[in-house]
């Protein structure tokens, strides 16, 4: 293995601490280690969730950039962004990168970037389409995004590349038919991710009767979230371990038959692409870039956002009938396989990383760059 750095992925959080973000990219930097590339992780936020706290870890990243400048100059620097104060983190960075002359790509992530950029006042959003203009390439999740950096933030379509999120390849692991089958959710225990109306599905008195088991797994006011279980009488039936690094989240996903997240709001999430790579009934809501990665009662069921008796009453349908499960599950891996492997993301991580690594190098400052 090479011990160059190809590239360093700047994350809210770092790997163990970056939701969603950190997770995806701890399956790059795995990846590409196995593919005899290395790649490095900075934490641009640390545990503090406030700008004003995370000051020190975003202040190691400017620094750790400005070294890389001198003594790596063709290094890619990969800066994965969400809205909120990742955005205000991250106007700090791109400056500092813009102002080196740092090869950079912006990765955005949010769940809901438009609506975060219009509620910013003028100034905020006058540097926010610099920020998005002045980097070498801009990465989105699918084309809603797409469409909002190029017509609304103003980014040369050829510099925009949709990148769909991917997770490793578990392996086919065929679905036994189970007396009891278990239902996973997997993220922030929130209302954005839509727990709220789960629980009242899982309590809905179609599932009543039924045998199934279920488990929330993720971060977030858990035990407010256990308390309001136990209040609908699920206590015995849902449990919440809280969050599940990496290896856990996989045991349970060998272990379940349907994966339930029905949000809100989502880019494009983690958890379905996880559903799909272990075979699995995957039941979400068709928001975001959702609808790119599902085939409607092919490799999964939409139901819509808030819809608690909608949702009980898909549940239970994939509860009472194992081929219903069987043939979703089958739908699933064949298009985690055809789109969201990393054998197809890695590659185009590379090819996007040589293309500007080729460039002509920046003897100056990147203010000669159009912005």
């Amino acid at each position: 293995m090479t011990e160059e750095i190809v590239a360093r992925h700047y994350v809210p959080g770092g790997r163990s601490r970056g939701g969603g973000i950190g997770r995806l990219v701890g399956y790059v930097v795995d990846a590409a280690a196995d593919a005899g590339q290395r790649h490095a992780i900075t934490d641009t936020r640390g545990e503090a969730w406030s700008v004003p706290r995370s000051l020190v870890p975003l202040v190691g990243s400017v620094l750790v950039m400005t070294s890389e400048r001198l003594t790596a100059p063709r290094r890619i620097h990969h800066i994965h962004m969400a809205g909120r104060g990742s955005t205000l983190r991250k106007l700090i960075l791109t400056a500092a990168a813009r102002t080196l002359g740092c090869i950079h790509v912006l990765h955005l992530h949010d769940y809901d970037y438009g609506n975060d950029y219009l509620g910013r006042p003028p100034w905020q959003r006058a540097l926010v389409r610099r920020m998005f203009r002045g980097a070498d390439r801009v990465v989105v999740l699918g084309r809603r995004d797409r469409a909002l950096a190029t017509d609304v933030l103003g980014v040369d379509p050829e510099r925009v590349l949709v990148l769909h999120n991917c997770v490793p390849d578990p392996g086919p692991h065929p679905k036994a038919d189970r007396r009891e089958p278990v239902i996973v959710f997997l993220g922030r225990l929130s209302e954005r991710k839509g727990v709220p109306e789960l629980l009242a599905a899982l309590a809905d008195p179609a599932m009543e009767t039924l045998r199934w088991r279920a488990v929330l797994a993720g971060d977030g006011p858990v035990d407010a979230y256990r308390a309001a279980a136990a209040t609908l009488g699920l206590a015995d039936r849902v449990t919440m371990p809280g969050w599940m690094e990496e290896e856990e989240t996989r045991a349970l996903c060998r272990q379940a038959d349907i994966l339930v997240l029905p949000s809100h709001q989502e880019g494009m999430a983690m958890a379905v692409l996880e559903g799909l790579a272990h075979s699995l009934a995957v039941v979400t809501t068709p928001v975001g870039a959702h609808d790119e990665a599902i085939d409607d009662g092919e490799s999964g069921v939409f139901v819509r956002p808030g819809d608690a008796d909608a949702l009980a009453e898909i549940l239970s349908s994939l509860v009472s009938h194992p081929e219903r499960r069987a043939a979703l599950a089958a739908g699933a891996r064949a298009r985690f396989e055809q789109r969201f492997s990393m054998a197809r993301y890695l590659p185009a991580l590379c090819h996007l990383y040589a293309g500007l690594a080729a460039r002509p190098a920046l003897a100056t400052p990147v203010e000669q760059r159009p912005t």
